[in-house]
């Protein structure tokens, strides 16, 4: 794999601000090809291979058809949410309470918490509530690590806390951020079904993972813009939902330099093709059943799932499925972790993605940059080993000097 030889941080950090008010121009829409992959060999390093380049200017073709204004990027401060709302029962933490941590007696007092609104479009889902924790300042400027955590359907960022605090008491700058109609940009707790039915009654949304991987594209300027973290070590994780927005912030953006998505890989089309996609549908039923009157249907069926997943998420089930999305990912870092009994996921959806993903990490020199387990006797719930593994591939690609001897074997 070809790389930038020396002496590129200035010409970065010029591309980085000029890259907030390009993304939305028509530099990006009719010159997406060369664009991309310009941000690419400046932020990162590699040079893109033309598959990449083509999966990202399609998807972002498609991101940008159904954003409501540009606004500039602006981030404010906010105050703490007292009283997260959780749209179905409150999940445990006991897995993210496992997360390896350091022993520090005052943690609590040593964090620095920031509660910020992040401005990513215009209206109200435009404002990105983000909670991020770390380390109080010591003497020293270096710029630190960051990685970005993801909730599940449901919950918000404050039920991440256990996971973030760990990361922060190890170094990190931790980032939790509530997805679109969650959290604080949820006002009932029917809003994000709620707006799901609605983007498949107008198509003027896209809340089932491609508005909040717009967030994510946002919060990747924001963060390459922060003193305090290096801009080329920013992970992102997530959990189901979560693990899907991380999968595909991954695929289309690549300042997140690594990933490991949990319970959230999958196949869409294979899905459908193979009776399989029952379990995925049932946590999202009402948007179905509402589809499935409208098309005078006496049943949820394949047609059903397939007109869905076009109208909310155009091209989820086809060009932006897990055999194109995956390997455009390489040769960064990525690690897969699904439970080998999880009907959301099945592994059967996974063969030709994973073989497709194995060869593009080959093909760019980086075989030991991928990695994919599939947990024995789990269904669809995390657990303290992906969160342990999880972590270690964290700290293997992102801590200081690792990178180094890690990067591209």
């Amino acid at each position: 794999m070809e790389t930038l030889t020396n002496d590129t941080n200035k010409l970065r950090s010029e591309f980085l601000h000029i890259l907030p008010c390009q993304r939305l121009s028509k530099v990006l829409v009719n010159n997406s090809l060369l664009f991309l992959f310009v941000a690419n060999l400046l932020i990162t390093g590699a040079i893109e291979t033309q598959e990449a380049v083509d999966f990202r200017s399609e998807f972002l073709h498609v991101l940008l058809s159904r954003r409501l204004g540009h606004v500039p990027l602006v981030a404010e401060c906010s105050k703490p949410v007292a009283n997260p709302i959780f749209q179905s029962d409150v999940p445990s933490t006991a897995a993210l309470e496992s997360c390896p941590k350091e022993h520090i007696d005052n943690l609590k007092d040593m964090l620095k918490e920031e509660n910020i609104h992040l401005h990513t479009e215009a209206g109200v889902q435009g404002r990105l509530p983000l909670l991020i924790l770390s380390l109080k300042e010591k003497k020293s400027e270096e710029r630190r690590p960051a990685v970005v955590f993801m909730h599940g359907t449901s919950a918000n960022k404050e039920w991440l806390r256990p996971w973030l605090e760990a990361y922060a008491s190890r170094g990190y700058v931790a980032i939790g951020l509530d997805s679109r109609y969650h959290g604080e940009r949820a006002d009932s707790k029917t809003a994000y079904q709620d707006a799901l039915i609605s983007s498949w009654k107008n198509g003027n949304t896209m809340p089932f993972i491609f508005d909040t991987v717009w967030d994510l594209i946002k919060l990747a300027e924001y963060l390459t813009q922060r003193e305090d973290i290096d801009p080329q070590r920013i992970g992102i994780t997530g959990i189901s939902l979560g693990g899907m927005h991380a999968w595909f912030a991954a695929a289309v953006d690549t300042r997140y330099s690594v990933a490991a998505p949990l319970i959230g890989v999958q196949r869409f089309r294979w899905a459908i093709d193979n009776d399989a996609w029952q379990a995925r549908v049932n946590s999202l039923k009402p948007v179905f059943e509402v589809a499935k009157i409208d098309m005078e249907k006496s049943e949820i069926d394949k047609e059903v799932v397939e007109k869905v997943w076009d109208r909310i998420a155009p091209g989820l089930a086809s060009q932006f499925d897990a055999p194109y999305s995956l390997p455009v990912i390489a040769p960064r870092p990525l690690y897969l972790l699904n439970g080998a009994e999880d009907p959301r996921c099945p592994l059967g959806g996974l063969v030709v993605p994973l073989k497709r993903a194995k060869k593009a990490y080959k093909k760019t020199a980086s075989p030991g940059n991928f990695k994919f387990v599939a947990e024995d006797g789990v269904g669809h719930q995390v657990t303290s080993f992906m969160i342990k593994e999880s972590s270690d591939w964290f700290d293997k690609f992102l801590k200081q000097g690792n990178m180094i001897k890690t990067w591209g074997t």
